[in-house]
C-alpha cells in the first residue's frame, strides 16, 4: 500500500511528515530505520506523524520517531513544520494549534512572516523529572567519565531529556563526536541524553551544536536551544529573550524565568511530496 508522505526541514533538521488522520498509517521501528537511510530510503532525522486527538483541548496528537526507530517525546524544530504541515494540508485553518506529545502539551501559532512560534512549554528541573541521576537540582552537575575525565553539565528537562555543556570557544567537531555519544548513553541519564554544546557569545546571542539522542548531530535541534537558554539564564549568563545560531541558520527565543513556559520562532520549509510502499 501506497503512503503520502512530505519531506520538510526546520533549518536544516529534516523530517519525513506523515498525514495519520486521512491515511491507515502503522508504523514499525525497522520502517522507520529503512526509511530514515539516506542512501536507500527519504533519509531524514526524525519521522513525524500526525494523528486525531485523544483529547477535547488539542487539534491533533503529534508523535515523532528518531531515526533509530525509536519514539521520543519532544522535537521544537518538528513542531514548527507539524503547523504549517496541518495548515498546508488542510486539517485546520487556525494559526493558534494545540497539540499533544508524550511529553506534554504544546501550542503552534503561525505568524503572519511564515515562521512559526511554539510555545514549548516550562521546563522541567528536578532530576526525576529529567531524567537525572541525583537527588537534587544543581545548576552545575558533575558527571565522571570512564576514561577518568570529569564534566560539568545542566540537566533540563523539555519534554524531553538534556545535557547542556557550557564552552569557551565555538564547539568543535572533536568535541561533539567524542562527548556527544558518552554523555547520550551516560548512566545519569537514565533515558539518554540530547547533548547541547553552547558557547555564549554575549547576553543576547550564543552558537550551540547538539548531538541528539537516537540520531547524532543535527544541523538544529528547537528542543536543545530551548534546554540551552534555560541552563544559560540559570547560571545568569544570557538574558531572556536571546537568538541561538545552529548549524542551520538561527533561533529567536525567550523565557522570563522558572514556572514560565520557553517560547521558540524559526522557519519550517517545505522539500517535497511523496509516495512510498508501506511495506519494508
Amino acid at each position: 500500500m501506497k503512503l503520502r508522505f512530505t519531506k520538510m526541514h526546520g533549518l536544516g533538521n529534516d523530517f519525513m511528515v506523515i498525514d495519520g488522520v486521512t491515511q491507515d498509517v502503522q508504523l514499525t521501528p525497522a520502517q522507520v530505520r529503512a526509511w530514515s537511510d539516506r542512501h536507500f530510503g527519504v533519509g531524514f532525522d526524525q519521522l513525524l506523524l500526525v494523528q486525531p486527538p485523544e483529547t477535547p483541548d488539542v487539534a491533533f496528537r503529534y508523535r515523532i520517531y528518531n531515526a533509530d526507530g525509536g519514539e521520543v517525546e519532544q522535537c521544537g524544530n518538528g513542531a514548527r513544520c507539524f503547523a504549517a504541515y496541518v495548515r498546508r494540508q488542510g486539517l485546520t485553518a487556525n494559526d493558534r494549534i494545540p497539540v499533544q506529545t508524550s511529553g506534554g502539551r504544546l501550542e503552534l501559532e503561525l505568524l503572519a512572516d511564515g515562521q512559526v512560534r511554539v510555545d514549548m512549554g516550562v521546563p522541567r528541573l528536578a532530576p526525576a523529572e529529567v531524567p537525572f541521576a541525583a537527588e537534587h537540582f544543581e545548576i552545575e552537575q558533575v558527571v565522571s567519565l570512564e576514561d577518568g575525565r570529569t564534566l560539568s553539565v545542566t540537566p533540563v528537562s523539555m519534554g524531553n531529556p538534556h545535557a547542556v555543556l557550557f564552552v569557551d570557544e565555538p564547539p568543535a567537531d572533536e568535541m561533539v563526536a567524542d562527548l556527544g555519544p558518552l554523555l547520550e548513553r551516560h548512566p545519569s541519564f537514565p533515558a539518554r541524553a540530547n547533548v547541547g554544546f553552547l558557547q555564549v557569545q554575549s547576553p543576547t546571542a550564543g552558537r550551540l551544536r547538539v548531538f541528539e539522542r537516537g540520531v547524532g548531530e543535527t544541523l538544529a535541534c528547537g528542543s536543545g536551544a530551548c534546554a540551552a537558554l534555560v541552563a544559560a539564564r540559570l547560571r545568569g549568563v544570557m538574558a531572556s529573550a536571546v537568538t541561538l545560531n545552529v548549524n542551520g541558520g538561527s533561533l529567536s527565543l525567550s523565557w522570563a524565568g522558572e514556572g514560565e513556559p520557553v517560547y521558540m520562532t524559526g522557519p519550517a520549509t517545505f522539500v517535497y511530496d511523496g509516495e512510498i510502499n508501506q511495506e519494508v
